[in-house]
Parts: structure tokens; C-alpha cells; sequence
């Protein structure tokens, strides 16, 4: 089996997309994820995919708290700009016309987001070439509308 192979058999699970946002040095740094899943309900927890070479990723580890921003259907443009690459992200409020609230904690909020998550890191375990960042879910936010989602390689919006 290949990798694209696996990536494509992958695709065939339809998710939703997140962006994870985490405070560092009082800015915004941003991903998007779909590998985003519940874990338990006592205690809350939630699990988040995060590759071990990526800026985030140093920054869940030095921060231990984040934010994990359920998107609309109508922000794949911010999913598309926190997709990219760290270098590449140097204005996202500008590029991506994004703007972000921040908890009593300094975790950034998407303004719009379908839902917002405040978590504090619980564990961290080492799985191939990503951690497996499991969270205690503080606090909840949750608004009215319809996921985006993500389905063989491309965005997607719930039919009528």
C-alpha cells in the first residue's frame, strides 16, 4: 500500500474542519485539522492530529492550552489560509479575513466559528509522524448554522 493510496482511502471519510488556534508571544497561531474527534464525556475530552514537524505543534507542547474552532460553511477561505504553510501565514486576520476574541485564558477565538472549544492539554503520545494531542475540554461556545466539510480531497456543504 502507498501513501496515496492510504490518503485516498482516507478521503473517503467525510469530516468537518477545524482550525486549532493557540496564543504565542501574543499572536495567533493557526492550523487547520480534521483528524478532530471526541474522546470521553467524563471528563471531557477531545483528541486533535497535529504533525510533529509543523509550528503548531511546538507551540501545543509549550503552551498546554488551545482552542480548537469548528468552522462554518462559509469559511473555507480561513481553512485554506491555516492550511498553508507556517512562512506563509503572517497576516491571517488581513488574508483571510479572519478576526479572533480571546478567553479569559489569552486562547484565540474565530469570530463566526460554528462552535469554539477552550482546551488545557492532558496528555500527548507519539503516533508515526504526528502527536495525538488529547485536551480537557473548559469551556464551550456554540452557534447556529452548517459545518464545511471535507470529503475526497474536497470541500463540501450539507444538501438540502
Amino acid at each position: 500500500m502507498t501513501q496515496a493510496e492510504f490518503r485516498r482511502a482516507m478521503g473517503c471519510f467525510a469530516t468537518g474542519v477545524t482550525i486549532i488556534t493557540v496564543d504565542y508571544e501574543g499572536e495567533v497561531q493557526g492550523m487547520t485539522a480534521n483528524a478532530f474527534a471526541s474522546v470521553s464525556l467524563d471528563p471531557q475530552l477531545v483528541l486533535v492530529c497535529v504533525d510533529q514537524r509543523s509550528r503548531t505543534h511546538a507551540h501545543l507542547h509549550a503552551k498546554k492550552r488551545f482552542g480548537v474552532n469548528v468552522l462554518a460553511e462559509n469559511q473555507r477561505a480561513v481553512s485554506e489560509y491555516y492550511a498553508l504553510p507556517a512562512e506563509a501565514q503572517d497576516r491571517g486576520e488581513g488574508e483571510a479575513r479572519t478576526r479572533f476574541e480571546r478567553t479569559a485564558h489569552g486562547t484565540p477565538v474565530l469570530q463566526g466559528a460554528l462552535a469554539y472549544l477552550e482546551c488545557r492539554l492532558h496528555t500527548a503520545q507519539d503516533a508515526g509522524d504526528h502527536t495525538i494531542f488529547i485536551a480537557e475540554v473548559e469551556d464551550v461556545v456554540v452557534r447556529e448554522g452548517d459545518p464545511l466539510l471535507y470529503f475526497r480531497g474536497k470541500y463540501r456543504s450539507i444538501g438540502p
